[in-house]
C-alpha cells in the first residue's frame, strides 16, 4: 500500500523559515546529558569540582530548557495541525515534566552542593531518561507529521 502525500507543517516560531525550537534545544540537551556524566564522576570520584560543574550544567539546562520551550510553545498553540497531534501533546507534557525536574535538581545543588548523593543523581538519571523519550517524540514530529520540514512534492 503506498503512502499517501505529506504536506509539511509551518512553525510560527521560526526566523526566515527556519523553524527555532530545534535549533535552541540542542544546548540545554546537551548540558542535561553532560550532567549524568559529571554526577557519575562525582560519585567515581568525590572530586568537589564535580559539584561546581553539577551546578553550572543543571542551570544551564534548566534555563536554556525553559528558554528553547516558548518556541515550541508558541507552535503547539498556534499551529493548528500540531495541536491535532497526540504526539505534540506528548512531546510538551514529557518536556514540561523533564524541565520542571532539571529547575528542581539545580535548586537542589544550589543550596546544598552536597545533595548529588543520592538525590541529585536520580534526579539527573530520571531527566536523562526523560530527555530520551522527548526526543523521540520530537523526532516523530520532524519524519512522521512533517513539522518544520519542507516535503518534496
Amino acid at each position: 500500500m503506498a503512502k499517501s502525500p505529506q504536506r509539511s507543517i509551518k512553525s510560527r516560531a521560526s526566523l526566515a523559515g527556519h523553524p527555532l525550537h530545534p535549533v535552541m534545544i540542542h544546548f540545554p540537551v546537551a548540558a542535561l546529558m553532560a550532567l549524568v556524566a559529571s554526577d557519575l564522576a562525582f560519585w567515581y570520584t568525590s572530586d568537589p569540582f564535580w559539584t561546581r560543574t553539577g551546578l553550572w550544567l543543571a542551570g544551564v539546562g534548566a534555563f536554556g530548557g525553559w528558554i528553547a520551550s516558548v518556541a515550541g510553545i508558541i507552535d503547539l498553540v498556534t499551529v493548528k495541525r500540531i495541536r491535532r497531534l497526540i504526539t505534540g501533546w506528548s512531546h510538551a507534557i514529557v518536556a514540561v515534566v523533564m524541565l520542571s525536574l532539571a529547575s528542581f535538581n539545580w535548586l537542589l545543588r544550589l543550596n546544598d552542593p552536597s545533595a548529588i548523593m543520592p538525590w541529585g543523581l536520580t534526579v539527573s538519571l530520571i531527566t536523562g531518561g526523560l530527555i530520551a523519550l522527548a526526543g523521540w517524540l520530537g523526532g516523530q514530529l520532524v519524519y512522521e507529521h512533517a513539522v518544520g520540514v519542507d516535503v518534496d512534492d
